[in-house]
């Protein structure tokens, strides 16, 4: 006899004997028996902390005390930014890995690597954090916005295809929050066109599609290591491909387009490049903190499973999807969609305030990029102005419009942070205690 789980019993007991349909908004109740949010004055569901970020000991400090001694501190001459990227290498399956400033310098490594410029487009997601939209402008090629499944907070892989035209030269999807995008599509839509597929892997240290980690499926993928990431040396990145033709070329272009491991007075080959490298002091953090990304990971992928668990027994608290392809999440992020019809017509911004008010802290994530005015601002930028023209320029702000994008940045989209899911199995129940008892008095909360 199969045995049902006591919450999925009692739900269901519930609903049946109630008559209702699970898929019709429930209003709650004012003056509930539970205890009030903490808003209202009642106790916080989550009195206690979260685990801190960056977690480090006698690890990190004697990886920084040995490059220090060694008294070779960049990575030109050394070899400890070598050793991690052999090592990163080997983690995440991939023939080349190398070692750059930032992720942000990653991607723009790829793409000076790729020779964009002036002319170009990129098709990116609406749906990412800015620095995918400034490494494209940094080439003052063209980003074009293709819209967000609202379903998974990812690029909508089927708006992909109708982003393209002649002038496209890269497809770069972003793993947002640490959560593979739609691959079997995109790879599909890049052989057709042609097109070289670029990972942001950003957010998505460990993530796997079909058993094989992100980063290794486009012609190249680019990583960060900023201090918010689930791997972290404060600032830091790197590119993975498994072209040794490409990975020279991305070497050239970080390292002023110099290929050996000195500085040379003379050029390097090709017309531009920067200085983008990676410093032995980050390299050692990076091998020092990858002795527990695998832990942590596993940590956070068993209690994102149990917090969507408890949140799937709420009424308008809808997890991201994650598709099918998907073996392993980053879970840099943990994000969900807010219905306020199930909540009293509480708005998000006050059950944001409720929620961080539960000693449970989110935020509503990522605003509508192609509608803020650093984006829109790009139409009257002079430069482009001269290599496009006005007509064109106003074209890309009418290609520009993400519909379903605006709808889950101004009305749905909830985040929590990677540390949060490094705690107990506790605190992911006190979670979604602190959502229900929100939900109980949302009629009181949003007088």
């Amino acid at each position: 006899m199969k045995t049902v789980p006591r919450r999925q019993f009692i739900r269901t007991a519930v609903i049946a004997g109630a008559g209702l349909a699970v898929s019709l908004p429930s209003v709650a109740r004012s003056g509930a028996a539970g205890p009030k949010p903490a808003l209202l004055g009642g106790p916080k569901a989550h009195p206690g902390e979260f685990p801190g970020w960056p977690v480090f000991d006698q690890t990190e400090e004697k990886a920084l005390l040995d490059v220090l001694d060694s008294g070779t501190w960049g990575r030109l001459g050394g070899s400890v930014v070598a050793a991690f990227e052999k090592e990163y290498s080997k983690v995440f399956g991939v023939n080349h890995c190398l070692g750059v400033s930032s992720g942000t310098s990653a991607l723009y490594t790829i793409l000076g690597a790729m020779d964009l410029g002036p002319g170009d487009e990129v098709v990116i997601p609406v749906y990412t954090f800015i620095a995918t939209y400034n490494v494209v402008v940094l080439n003052y090629a063209l980003p074009i916005f293709a819209d967000t499944d609202i379903e998974s907070f990812q690029v909508d892989a089927n708006k992909i295809e109708e982003a393209i035209s002649p002038q496209t030269r890269a497809i770069m999807p972003v793993h947002i929050g640490g959560s593979p995008a739609d691959l079997d599509t995109l790879l599909a839509i890049a052989g057709k066109r042609n097109i070289p597929l670029i990972e942001d892997a950003c957010q998505a240290h460990l993530a796997e599609w079909k058993g094989k980690k992100v980063g290794s499926y486009g012609l190249a993928g680019a990583f960060s290591f900023q201090s918010s990431k689930n791997l972290n040396s404060a600032e830091g990145g790197a590119v993975t491909t498994n072209s040794e033709q490409f990975v020279q070329a991305c070497y050239r272009f970080h390292n002023q387009g110099q290929g050996g491991q000195t500085a040379a007075f003379n050029p390097g080959e090709g017309t531009r490049a920067s200085n983008l490298r990676l410093t032995e002091f980050q390299g050692g953090l990076l091998l020092a903190q990858m002795t527990r990304t695998e832990e942590q990971a596993r940590r956070r992928n068993e209690n994102a499973s149990y917090l969507t668990e408890l949140l799937n027994e709420i009424p308008g608290i809808m997890p991201a999807k994650l598709y099918e392809g998907t073996t392993r999440s980053a879970w840099h992020l943990y994000m969900f969609r807010y219905d306020k019809e199930y909540f009293a017509g509480l708005s998000r911004e006050k059950f944001i305030e409720a929620l961080n008010a539960e000693g449970v802290p989110c935020s509503s994530g990522y605003g509508p990029m192609n509608r803020q005015d650093y984006v829109t601002g790009l139409a009257k930028n002079k430069h482009y102005l001269r290599i496009y023209g006005e007509k064109v320029m106003n074209q890309w702000l009418e290609r520009s419009q993400c519909p379903q994008n605006d709808k889950l940045t101004t009305e749905q989209g909830v985040w929590f942070y990677q540390t949060m899911l490094l705690g107990k199995r506790t605190d992911m129940e006190q979670i979604a205690d602190a959502i229900r008892k929100i939900r109980e008095y949302a009629k009181e909360l949003s007088i």
